[in-house]
């Protein structure tokens, strides 16, 4: 008998604010920036990517195309989503 699998999808288990600023934090600390670009894309998918294009003034179309595995953001893309996930980008030493 053959064994179904279903593509897991974190953006379903990010239900509240919080997951989602820790696991944007979490990849911002380990990750590399197209992971964190990765990651932003997760988060604007559990906050609902229209809510976040509506609040960072940009079409749901030009946000997927954006934050895609082949988009190349601008850095004020993402400030702009960050910002409008409730969170803030910060700079500190590595340790």
């Amino acid at each position: 008998m053959a064994i179904k699998t279903k593509k897991f999808d974190i953006a379903s288990h990010l239900e509240t604010e919080e997951d989602i600023k820790l696991f944007l934090e979490e990849m911002g600390a380990t990750g590399n920036s197209s992971d964190l670009i990765h990651a932003v894309n997760i988060a604007s998918r559990a906050k609902g990517v229209a809510n976040i294009a509506n609040k960072t003034g940009v079409t749901r179309a030009s946000l997927y195309k954006s934050l895609s595995k082949d988009g190349n953001p601008r850095f004020d893309t993402i400030y702009n989503i960050v910002k409008a996930m409730g969170c803030r980008i910060i700079i500190a030493p590595s340790i």
